[in-house]
């Protein structure tokens, strides 16, 4: 093993320490180099020194992503140790944390100084930068995405060079919050956040119809309203959630909905089998296995009722070895310019495929329908869309990829799947 010249804490592989893979297993690649900075002066000369070789630069984060938007054959870089919260504005209510901090981590520090995140995902272990600029979400009919919260950042350009992002330059702002490490690599993310409240959660299981019934009221009533559908009884098992028969409003074991709902409560702490409340950070996280592979797009919310229905008459009449729970959730519109919920509030349908069938097929046809509905896809989770599709989707796409080639005309920070997209 050799190392850089002008940074010893970039490291060049031979074939056997070169590979990297995901959390999922799906994605993989063969690496030049790694790059593991402890500091933004680190990380900013691996970058220039990376790049003055021709070499692409790109991050893994926690490798999360069920795309290859983390591959690169060049210098692979993790930001684990650049971590943690590095301030905390009270009166404002913002806080500004390293990229490489978990979501975990960020929302044990918020609990600690009396804070909340506006809106969580339901899985915390991702990378604060990575989950945010590929347009991670929760679920409300009133609640932006995650990366919507964001109100400055710091982008690391080829040349190692540093760009101050923040209100003062929307229009960067706005590319920059979900922009998948095209515009730079980000050392640093600044959140807007709000006063530490405890949510009431609630699970339940109900027909697949009476949910559809109560569709609207339970998206206006709760501030958090999602669902796995479960087409089969032994579906539950492939995402590991609770079996809530004890809940069940009705007799039958398939078909059925695991309802979950939850809203900012002042009841003090408690806990039984399918229902809670607890901080909100504690809430939202579910645990899963890396036993799938998803596919997740948001759709208009017009739409959204009939889109879920039209894919779940295709996995039971057209698929029915698709027997992974589909998950759906509701995100309101946001101003990033390649967020999938662009000036558009959403329903997300989410699909997995099982690792080591071929699961094309279905995922295509899931495409294929949700395509008809105007829909786009979560950035981090499989999708079917060409560089064509994305500017015909993304009404700002063209100022976005004017601005990427501003700012790495060489594209540097690209790779083969992220250079089909927006070179």
């Amino acid at each position: 093993m050799s190392t850089s010249s002008n940074n010893m804490h970039i490291n060049e592989f031979g074939l056997d320490h070169a590979h990297w893979r995901n959390w999922a297993g799906n994605q993989s690649c063969v690496r030049a180099a790694r790059g593991a900075p402890t500091n933004e002066e680190e990380l900013c000369s691996m970058v220039s020194d990376a790049t003055s070789k021709g070499m692409n630069v790109r991050v893994a984060g926690s490798g999360h992503s069920f795309t290859p938007v983390a591959l690169t054959n060049g210098l692979h870089l993790t930001l684990g140790n650049i971590r943690g919260v590095r301030s905390i504005d009270y009166e404002r209510k913002r806080v500004t944390a390293s990229a490489g901090t978990t979501m975990n981590e960020f929302g044990r520090a918020l609990k600690a100084a009396g804070l909340s995140m506006i809106n969580q995902g339901d899985i915390d272990s991702q990378s604060i930068a990575g989950a945010l600029t590929t347009g991670t979400h929760g679920t409300g009919m009133q609640l932006g995405n995650l990366a919507s919260s964001i109100v400055g950042m710091k982008l690391i350009q080829p040349n190692g060079s540093m760009i101050k992002v923040d209100e003062g330059t929307p229009d960067l702002l706005n590319a920059g919050r979900v922009s998948l490490g095209v515009l730079g690599i980000v050392s640093e993310i600044t959140l807007q956040v709000t006063d530490a409240f405890n949510l009431h959660e609630r699970i339940w299981r109900e027909d697949f119809e009476s949910v559809m019934e109560k569709h609207d009221e339970l998206a206006k009533k709760h501030r958090h309203f999602s669902f796995f559908w479960c087409p089969y009884e032994q579906s539950r098992h492939f995402y590991c959630l609770p079996d809530t028969a004890a809940t069940s409003k009705s007799g039958r074991t398939t078909d059925v909905c695991e309802v979950k709902v939850m809203d900012i409560t002042d009841r003090p702490p408690f806990e039984s089998q399918f229902e809670k409340v607890a901080y909100s950070s504690d809430v939202y996280p579910i645990e899963y296995l890396p036993n799938f592979h998803e596919l997740e797009y948001a759709v208009p919310i017009a739409y959204a009722k009939e889109a879920l229905m039209a894919v779940r008459k295709t996995m039971l009449e057209d698929f029915p070895e698709a027997v992974y729970p589909l998950e759906y959730r509701f995100t309101a519109g946001d101003g990033a310019w390649m967020s999938p919920f662009f000036e558009q509030d959403s329903a997300t349908i989410s699909v997995s495929g099982e690792p080591g069938k071929d699961y094309w097929g279905f995922l295509r046809a899931v495409d294929a329908i949700l395509r008809m509905y105007g829909a786009r896809p979560h950035w981090g989770k499989l999708h079917f869309l060409t560089g064509e599709d994305v500017k015909a989707i993304y009404p700002r796409a063209k100022d976005f990829l004017a601005l990427r080639r501003e700012l790495d005309p060489e594209g540097f920070f690209l790779s083969e799947h992220l250079g089909l997209l927006f070179k």
